[in-house]
């Protein structure tokens, strides 16, 4: 063979391999070879994408080089923007490094972005004390016509967590904060949310924050159940939110005929009526149990929600005093056992994933038998080492003042939260009064004693995780699930009452992708101090060693065969 030969078989491999780089830009497959299925998409996710008609640009704003965890990130981001276009080349996207450029231009854009919600992530790269800062933007920005959409891409870090888990979880949200993104920017109609207003509850200052985030997507009001015979078909959901005041019957029949219709509730009940603030009064104090007059009701829906406290060794803590020094009082901060530091094991797309929350008071949720079928689900439960208090029961501070005896905490994963779905059957079915047809001869309206297309409930047995405190100093509502004793903000009281609004609202099946998993394999960190240098001689001696023996072979066989 010539040398002629051998160039233009090198110019025919070279246009085969540039070939293929081109055709590589427009079309992508994926062959998904692991085991926890972490780049396949969801079917709703493609039936979304294979009917976006309309371009979709996607502005992320992790360009530019990353520490090595972050990169993960990036890559991730990436791959799934590109699965995004194998299924529809109309969504569109580009990485942008914001920290770019003159500091002029930085500054400008730092400003911009923060008009935007948008600020920064501070790490501290390097080892012992040779450590800088860098800010890190790890946001993705979606564009559909004049409509905006912000993908905060990174979930909340939390004490105790490691950053590699947190950066994981990320990882694994990445399809679904893209495909319910592109959900929001299509939804033609908002969809409408009302709270009950008239039953006592959580006043308009203490719910401002859930308020606010749930009106950026959806229409959201009050009703008064007093005022009303019937729950219009355009709601979509009901939020009865810690009501203090009894349920009459016309109530009752008003939001049953809305559930049979269609509708979807969430239930956040207190069953006692238990605060700090008449400890520290009495010393010793028995809360009132709160009566709605909705327990029937919840049983006939296969619910009871039981009038007790929970206790958990996994709780929060409150500050007590303990003595005085310099005329001063000295404080210590205490485990408070009613406070729980809920972690959710659940695989359910609402509750999965989601960062520890902060439910004080709670009481646990029994399951019943049904006659119709119903689906239920527990998405939260109190820890391993739980126990419960029934009514009527006595609080006080001086429990916290013995060490708690394990043996004694023996009623693990007690339910705190309990979804469910079917087609349910009228609590009225053979209780009409006469007033209540009366009613419905008024309005021309009929009686529907069976779900006429299937419903969702979510109940919870605490109505305070929802609630903002106000910040007088700053003049503005705290976020949701911030404790004050902890001066810290448990973002998965967030995240939950949202994800509840969204597997409620959501027809598209979207939420079903926030329950994919993707397994953190980590380093043994002790092996691989105790080993550091075996593995670098390994990795980076050995290669080396392997490619002179190999050049020393090459060369020697050459010299016999040609000499």
């Amino acid at each position: 063979m010539n040398k002629k030969d051998n160039l233009l078989r090198l110019v025919v491999v070279l246009l085969i391999i540039l070939f293929i780089n081109i055709i590589g830009q427009y079309y992508h497959k994926y062959y998904d070879f692991t085991d926890d299925k972490r780049y396949t998409l969801t079917e709703p996710t493609r039936e979304l994408l294979s009917s976006q008609k309309d371009i979709v640009f996607v502005k992320v704003l992790l360009g530019g080089e990353l520490p090595s965890g972050f990169k993960r990130l990036q890559n991730s981001v990436r791959d799934i923007l590109n699965q995004f276009k194998s299924i529809n080349p109309k969504i569109d996207f580009i990485f942008q490094n914001p920290m770019e450029g003159t500091v002029k231009q930085i500054n400008k854009v730092k400003q911009d972005l923060k008009k935007e919600g948008i600020v920064p992530v501070n790490l501290y790269i390097g080892e012992g004390d040779s450590k800088t800062q860098k800010s890190i933007y790890p946001y993705a920005i979606l564009n559909f016509g004049k409509r905006v959409y912000v993908v905060n891409l990174l979930e909340s870090q939390v004490s105790g967590i490691p950053q590699e888990e947190t950066l994981n979880n990320s990882v694994a949200l990445l399809e679904y904060k893209f495909a319910n993104a592109i959900h929001k920017l299509r939804m033609e109609r908002k969809g409408n949310i009302v709270f009950v207003g008239d039953k006592g509850g959580i006043d308009d200052v203490h719910i401002n924050t859930l308020f606010k985030d749930l009106s950026k997507y959806y229409f959201v009001g009050k009703i008064k159940l007093d005022s009303t015979h019937r729950i219009h078909k355009d709601i979509d959901l009901l939020i009865v939110a810690r009501p203090t005041k009894k349920f009459s019957s016309k109530n009752q029949f008003v939001i049953d005929q809305y559930l049979m219709h269609g509708g979807n509730i969430i239930w956040l009940i207190d069953k006692v009526e238990a605060d700090l603030d008449s400890i520290n009064k009495y010393g010793m104090y028995t809360p009132r149990q709160i009566e709605t007059g909705l327990d029937d009701m919840f049983f006939k829906y296969g619910i009871r929600i039981n009038p007790n406290l929970i206790q958990d060794i996994q709780c929060t803590r409150i500050p007590q005093k303990i003595g005085m020094s310099g005329g001063k009082p000295q404080i210590e901060p205490f485990p408070w056992y009613y406070h729980l530091l809920v972690n959710s094991n659940s695989s359910h797309p609402i509750s999965s994933g989601i960062s520890d929350l902060w439910m004080p008071f709670v009481s646990s949720i029994d399951t019943l038998q049904t006659f119709n079928n119903l689906k239920k689900t527990i998405l939260l439960t109190s820890s391993r080492t739980s126990r419960f208090q029934l009514y009527p029961m006595r609080l006080t501070f001086q429990i916290m003042k013995y060490k708690p005896q394990l043996k004694n905490f023996n009623k693990p994963f007690l339910p705190i939260s309990v979804l469910v779905e079917g087609e349910f059957e009228s609590f009225f079915k053979n209780k009409l009064t006469s007033e209540t047809k009366d009613m419905l001869t008024k309005i021309g309206d009929k009686f529907v004693d069976k779900s006429i297309k299937p419903g969702k409930m979510i109940f919870v047995g605490d109505g305070e995780f929802v609630q903002n405190l106000y910040n007088t100093k700053l003049n503005k509502p705290t976020p949701i699930g911030y404790n004050k004793w902890e001066n810290f903000t448990f973002q998965g009281n967030r995240d939950f009452i949202l994800n509840a609004v969204e597997y409620m609202m959501d027809d598209a099946g979207i939420v079903k992708a926030r329950s994919k998993r993707v397994k953190l394999r980590l380093l043994d960190k002790g092996k691989l101090m105790k080993e550091k240098t075996k593995w670098q001689l390994i990795n980076i001696v050995l290669p080396l060693i392997l490619l002179l023996i190999f050049g020393f072979l090459f060369s020697f066989y050459r010299k016999r065969k040609y000499s």
